[in-house]
């Protein structure tokens, strides 16, 4: 067994390592958002209705976010290693599933068993950087990982429609397969243990009850409340989520090591970084799940063309988030989140005031300056997260993480369906004003870190 030195992995095992790491990553979040451009051609060859057909993202959604918190804690009791070889091997097989679904039923199914094991691979990623880079470079690997996740999560429909252009949809599971194989040889030889605890964390049940439970209410009740569902079913849900919830907090509150760490929400950076990452996630999923109606509904554009028009948005994310990286080790991350969400805020405002019949110019620059914003900020609050908790909490911070990231994913698309509910003429340039604003909020968040010590 390979333990991690005091201080990184040696050159070689970590390019291995890190490549594992990003691969299982870059899977875990594109099959978040992938099956969006799909969803009419696999109801139509389900035999299933539009309506239904949104559990084949929502089933994923649910299972990964219900699931993070807890397999972030099992990482921290047993080795993230461990976790996140059993999650390669469990989102593998489902991906092969997944293709070989013939009803919505099956590949529901399938979808929620494939969303636990991209929750296995999201809940201890960030914790394993912390074990494979040394302390001095931890800015460069978080950038990494920030430059995977944002790429992954924004270029979700230019995969999906260069796969769908040449293959059935079946092909948007089945590229996993191999992907997942090779991750999977890579991960057996390549990520280092944890290193060895004097004593080992108790998994609380009850706990794991009430957190799925609390995050399933919620994002049930905001999801109906959005599509304009029935206010007593909904109201039900906000109750039974708000009772839950306070239940849940308040056992937390009440063990050593609680596995949604609340514990960590008091340290002043952590817990401002939380806020800024939930706010920035919604305003991106906000962006990215109406512009798509807006250039292919008022500009008669393909998805093939819509694929392309957004890519200058991962493309300049690409490009700031590896640089914030090296930027880390030199300027406060509370600055550089500041500036890279204003650009963000200017970049979402600009989209919204396009003119009725923009050229590609038009729409690629406000596309370039958003993703750029978006990259500048997320690796220095990726590193603000982790480094402010301590070193033994890694799996709580990582599992943390991903939280906010799914939570602002899952409130922007349902804020998306609330603004065309609300201004069915005008619901994209509504979703780009709120996203503007969620963006700018996000950006006074984040300067009120500069009050922090900068993180080692």
């Amino acid at each position: 067994m390979t333990h991690v030195p005091a201080d990184g992995l040696p050159v070689p095992q970590r390019y291995g390592a890190i490549l594992t790491l990003m691969l299982g990553l870059m899977m875990a979040v594109l099959d978040g958002v992938i099956a969006n451009v799909a969803l009419p051609t696999i109801a139509r060859d389900l035999q299933a209705s539009p309506a239904r057909s949104i559990w084949i993202i929502n089933a994923y959604q649910i299972a990964v976010i219900v699931s993070l918190l807890p397999l972030s804690f099992l990482g921290d009791m047993f080795g993230y290693r461990r976790i996140y070889r059993w999650g390669l091997v469990l989102f593998t097989l489902t991906s092969l599933l997944c293709a070989l679904s013939t009803s919505l039923e099956m590949l529901t199914l399938a979808r929620i068993a494939q969303g636990l094991g991209g929750s296995a691979l999201m809940s201890v990623n960030i914790a394993l950087i912390r074990l494979i880079y040394p302390r001095r470079e931890l800015g460069r690997g978080l950038g990494l990982n920030a430059f995977i996740v944002a790429v992954s999560a924004a270029a979700g429909p230019t995969v999906a429609a260069a796969v769908l252009a040449v293959a059935p949809w079946q092909w948007l599971f089945l590229i996993n397969i191999p992907l997942g194989v090779g991750a999977l040889l890579l991960a057996l030889r390549y990520l280092p243990a944890n290193p060895e605890k004097a004593e080992r964390p108790r998994f609380d049940t009850p706990s794991a009850l009430m957190n799925a439970l609390t995050f399933g209410l919620l994002i049930s009740a905001l999801t109906g409340f959005a599509q304009g569902q029935s206010a007593l079913l909904v109201g039900a849900q906000s109750i039974a989520f708000m009772l839950i919830g306070a239940l849940f907090i308040r056992r937390q509150l009440s063990l050593p090591v609680p596995l949604l760490p609340v514990d960590l929400l008091r340290i002043p950076a952590f817990s401002l970084s939380m806020v800024t990452s939930v706010c920035s996630f919604c305003a991106q999923m906000l962006a990215l799940v109406a512009l798509p109606f807006f250039l292919q509904g008022a500009l008669g554009r393909s998805e093939v063309e819509t694929g392309l028009l957004l890519t200058p948005w991962p493309g300049a994310t690409m490009v700031m988030a590896l640089l914030a990286g090296r930027l880390i080790e030199r300027v406060h991350a509370g600055l550089l989140g500041a500036l890279g969400l204003a650009i963000m805020s200017m970049g979402l405002f600009a989209l919204a005031a396009l003119p009725a019949q923009p050229t590609e110019l038009d729409i690629m620059w406000r596309m370039a300056l958003c993703g750029g914003g978006f990259g500048l900020f997320q690796s220095p609050n990726n590193h603000m997260i982790v480094s402010s908790a301590p070193a033994h909490r890694s799996g709580g911070a990582s599992g943390m993480l991903g939280t906010a990231r799914l939570l602002g994913q899952s409130c922007g698309a349902a804020l998306v369906a609330l603004m065309f509910n609300l201004f069915p003429s005008n619901g994209t340039h509504a979703s780009l004003v709120l996203a503007g604003i969620f963006a700018g909020v996000a950006a006074l968040v984040s300067s009120l870190r500069l009050t922090q010590p900068k993180a080692a």
